[in-house]
């Protein structure tokens, strides 16, 4: 199959925030951007104005209504990101959205229904899969270096600020739950890619310190078939911003901590279990440049695109994590979201 240039897939941006800014920076020099779209017209412009022939607007149909775009970036809040999929899916462009990517699963199941038919491709935004001590785990892994796997523990949280429990992520109708679904699909996606996926699904989400209708806690045990278990807790009630995952095989582990900036240096360890037991061997890898997973993922995107290759994480991996989500809310007692069928 012929590959096709970055000219090849004019993009748009949609939602022009935190982290919008970042997808159009991790865009520049890999693929044209022709817009900017937010409601806050001055937040579009501003953002316009760092890409070279690049025009704002407020309306995302203005965006759908130009033939020359041929892929969109969705960066907005939760509640928008599945209804805005949904209409570019349906003009037939390829995706690239925000994690988690919807309010829960079915929107997804939607999505990916009309995906199929326009033949548009859905690449869920886990960027955590592009850090670069993940992805020399993922490496490792596939290498052998840790034998059968065994288990993995992960710890992922932060602690919030002033203000914290009034923000939009406090509310369920635009967030679709609290802690869980915001860092916490990352852990879960992130066990996924390891171990594969878990028909035992147990845990609890709770709310201990903010004054909000979500989650600030959540504990999860995942099982795979095999009997493989990732262990999660997520937390924004950390205080300290923390990033820990703990992949154990038969022949070492891996102990990945940090994630750049307040997270700490990002830091991978590698324990390689010797024939005579006892202290391992070990090698480290830091990596203290910052951030490259934005623009790692992006190239993994256009290279999708240029490849006619099925995006990974892609629709089918976004629902099976929304739900796990689901699953330990109603057992927890959160309401379900609106739209959200009973199963």
């Amino acid at each position: 199959m012929t590959s096709a240039p970055a000219a090849d897939f004019p993009c748009a941006l949609i939602g022009c925030g935190l982290i919008g800014r970042k997808r159009l920076a991790a865009l520049a020099g890999r693929a044209p951007v022709l817009y900017t779209c937010d409601l806050d017209a001055a937040r579009a412009a501003d953002l316009a104005r760092l890409a070279p022939g690049c025009t704002s607007v407020t309306d995302a149909a203005q965006v759908l209504a130009d033939p020359r775009v041929r892929a969109v970036i969705i960066a907005t809040l939760n509640a928008a990101l599945a209804p805005l999929a949904l209409e570019a899916v349906r003009s037939g462009r390829h995706v690239l959205v925000e994690k988690p990517g919807a309010l829960h699963a079915d929107q997804l199941r939607e999505i990916q229904a009309v995906a199929a038919r326009t033949g548009a491709r859905v690449r869920i935004g886990y960027n955590h899969r592009f850090h670069p001590g993940l992805r020399q785990a993922r490496a490792l892994i596939d290498q052998g270096a840790l034998g059968p796997l065994l288990f993995l523990r992960g710890r992922y949280g932060h602690g919030g600020r002033r203000g914290y429990d009034r923000e939009w992520r406090a509310d369920p109708a635009q967030s679709g739950g609290g802690e869980l679904i915001d860092q916490g699909v990352h852990l879960i996606d992130l066990a996924s890619w390891f171990l594969g996926e878990f028909p035992t699904v147990e845990g609890h989400a709770a709310t201990y310190f903010w004054d909000m209708p979500v989650d600030d806690n959540a504990f999860l045990s995942l099982r795979t078939a095999a009997g493989q278990t990732a262990w999660l807790h997520v937390s924004c009630t950390e205080w300290k911003n923390l990033f820990s995952l703990e992949v154990y095989g038969r022949d070492g582990k891996l102990a990945l901590d940090g994630l750049g900036g307040s997270y700490g240096v990002e830091r991978l360890a590698f324990y390689r279990m010797l024939p005579e037991m006892g202290p391992p061997e070990t090698t480290i890898w830091e990596y203290p440049r910052g951030d490259d997973s934005w623009a790692a993922e992006t190239q993994a995107f256009l290279d999708d695109l240029r490849l006619g290759r099925e995006p990974d994480p892609g629709l089918a991996a976004g629902i099976r994590t929304l739900e796990i989500v689901s699953r330990v809310y109603a057992a927890s007692g959160y309401p379900r979201p609106a739209g959200a069928r009973s199963r």
